[in-house]
């Protein structure tokens, strides 16, 4: 994402929001990992639920869930990222309400990333902090988000000698 285009804005509400065919949430994400691939950058959650990989709505207005998924670690984050590979698409499967039963609640595409820069500011550092953390220390804050623990483990992340025991 450009200096240029980059807004100290974060993107609020659904209106322009991305539905697949049975009504999921298109959301992408970003696994923002060191340059070593040893540590992964997580962010507080905006609601209950500890902490998160980067995440959000794809948005009617972008062409890519790349172009989504890196705006979504610059509003969330604070972090400018080179995404590295596509992990794939993982549907959330918990329950959502007004959609049937075998219909996700939402699609999440998911990239894999190096972090080029960390800012000092960015548009939801008021209500998100962001920690970087080993493989273990993310796989247990994630062990209730099964489409996010997924998303790293499709990583390239590497377990420190630590992690192993």
């Amino acid at each position: 994402m450009a200096a240029a285009t980059r807004s100290m804005e974060a993107r609020v509400g659904r209106t322009n929001q991305r539905y697949g065919a049975k009504g999921e949430r298109l959301v992408a994400g970003i696994v923002p990992l060191s340059v070593d691939k040893t540590k992964v950058l997580m962010i507080q959650s905006a609601g209950p639920g500890g902490w998160v990989l980067p995440k959000g709505g794809w948005e009617l207005d972008e062409p890519t869930a790349q172009q989504a998924a890196q705006r979504e670690a610059w509003e969330e984050a604070g972090v400018i990222c080179a995404v590295q590979r596509d992990l794939g698409v993982i549907p959330d499967m918990r329950p959502a309400g007004l959609l049937s039963s075998t219909a996700p609640k939402a699609s999440y595409q998911f990239f894999e990333a190096i972090v080029s820069r960390e800012e000092a500011q960015w548009p939801e550092m008021h209500k998100r902090k962001r920690q970087w953390v080993t493989y273990a220390q993310a796989a247990a804050a994630l062990v209730n988000r099964p489409e996010l623990l997924e998303a790293l483990n499709r990583s390239s992340l590497r377990p420190l000698s630590d992690d192993l025991i």
